[in-house]
């Protein structure tokens, strides 16, 4: 009996302890667990940066990441939407502050649901989106790229219409390509001044300039903040516009801010000239990466093959002439990197055109302060922008294509002037007489000098 009587407290001692463990199992599991789902929900990427970006065939959305993203984009219709879900990820950012103009979306919608992050953009029109995780590369880290591509983009003229709706001698045709664009912000200078917004700036100049002129149909490759892959520049110059000059505009960026100076550069099939020429050829090729240009769009084109075609037909040579025309118009008002008045030539994909004569222009260096705040200001501007027309114009007057107005003008010009010359230093009008074979009087008559005196950055018509 005391055995049976002392037994029954001692089992009551084990059971409830055994249910009191049980409980704090039980709450340090589930401490643990809601635990587990707060390091999970504080882990999600913050997005804080978002980019919009109209091109003339597609608009792309661009979200800035800390890392790799996992996600999801569908199409839904009636209506038209685009929904994208981020995964394990918060929106920091308002995007109602995106402009919209021009674009297909007429609305932005977030929302959230645990740890996902889902956008709709509403649509006026249908799209055909495409998107791409994008890895780092200066000055980007991470990207997440959505594209919406036009399923109806606006009809193009076509090269062959363009000669149907010309009646006499046709005008030279030049494609002007503001380099970078969009994601591709080119080299930053002081202040943060971007490159692909001031050569913008200049392009258009050029534009208005050879707008004006007789004999030349200028055509803008880039008219806005979008980047286009480069490629595409190229065949949009000689494809779309059957473009007789390609110009491409830059400016120069390096380390040490003292480097200053414009310059010109063409292909070449010999490699560089110099090292700098191959350091610029590298970075402007690399362009296409740094825009986050999809696989299947990045130039393929054998470079062998073209460089015999650009030999074969002259236009190699011809670059070097057009480009030396410009370096001497610039070096009338601006310093030219390391005083060197010669064409450079490097490996630059852009420029691998057989068609057209083509040329990389380098304003000047936008990580010099000097520089930078010049290439900001009109008055700079405007003067490149001169300097770029009066070299292709004297080009043009020198080596005028069969069938164009310049060669019109030579034929019916009788004594009149075709071309024209702007006096660099240490020229003497003996030497500008015998580069153009004109004798020295008819250049003194041309231009009423009565003696042998001339000025630097004068002006000469050539009889």
């Amino acid at each position: 009996m005391p055995v049976q009587s002392m037994s029954r407290p001692q089992n009551g001692v084990h059971a409830g302890a055994l249910i009191q463990r049980a409980a704090g199992a039980l709450s340090l599991a589930l401490t643990l667990l809601c635990s587990l789902f707060a390091s999970a929900w504080a882990s999600a990427q913050n997005i804080e940066s978002v980019r919009l970006h109209r091109a003339p065939d597609h608009t792309r959305i661009v979200f800035d990441l800390k890392g790799p993203l996992d996600h999801k984009v569908d199409r839904l219709s009636n209506p038209d939407r685009i929904v994208v879900d981020l995964t394990d990820a918060t929106l920091d950012f308002d995007m109602n502050s995106l402009s919209l103009s021009r674009s297909p979306i007429n609305g932005i919608r977030v929302g959230r649901h645990e740890a996902m992050t889902r956008v709709v953009f509403d649509l006026n029109d249908s799209v055909r989106p495409r998107s791409n995780l994008l890895k780092p590369i200066d000055p980007h880290g991470w990207r997440l790229v959505i594209d919406l591509f036009d399923t109806d983009p606006e009809p193009v003229r076509s090269m062959e219409k363009i000669v149907e709706q010309q009646a006499g001698p046709r005008p030279m045709i030049v494609a002007i390509d503001p380099g970078h664009g969009g994601e591709d912000p080119g080299a930053i200078g002081p202040g943060g001044v971007r490159e692909k917004d001031v050569v913008l700036q200049i392009a258009r100049r050029v534009y208005r300039l050879m707008d004006a002129e007789p004999g030349i149909q200028p055509v803008l490759v880039r008219d806005g903040d979008y980047y286009v892959p480069l490629a595409e520049r190229r065949r949009i110059a000689s494809e779309q516009h059957g473009a007789d000059v390609f110009i491409s505009l830059h400016a120069d960026a390096f380390t040490d801010p003292r480097a200053n100076g414009a310059s010109v550069f063409a292909l070449s099939n010999r490699g560089a000239t110099s090292a700098r020429a191959a350091y610029l050829a590298r970075m402007a090729n690399d362009s296409d990466r740094v825009a986050g240009v999809y696989e299947e769009e990045k130039d393929n084109s054998g470079l062998m093959g073209v460089l015999a075609d650009m030999t074969l037909s002259g236009s190699m040579a011809h670059s070097l002439y057009m480009g030396k025309e410009m370096i001497e118009e610039m070096g009338s008002f601006t310093r030219l990197h390391g005083n060197r008045r010669q064409v450079e030539q490097a490996n630059f994909a852009v420029l691998r055109e057989p068609s057209m004569v083509s040329v990389l222009v380098e304003t000047g260096f936008i990580s010099n302060p000097d520089e930078a705040r010049k290439l900001q200001t009109a008055e700079h501007q405007d003067r490149i922008a001169r300097a770029i027309l009066n070299g292709v114009r004297r080009y043009f007057e020198h080596h005028p294509a069969p069938g164009s107005w310049f060669a019109e003008q030579r034929r019916n010009g009788g004594g009149d002037s075709v071309a024209s010359h702007r006096i660099q230093p240490g020229e003497t009008l003996s030497a500008i007489a015998r580069r153009y074979s004109v004798t020295e009087a008819a250049l003194r008559d041309a231009n009423n000098l009565s003696g042998d005196l001339i000025r630097v950055g004068q002006e000469l018509k050539i009889p």
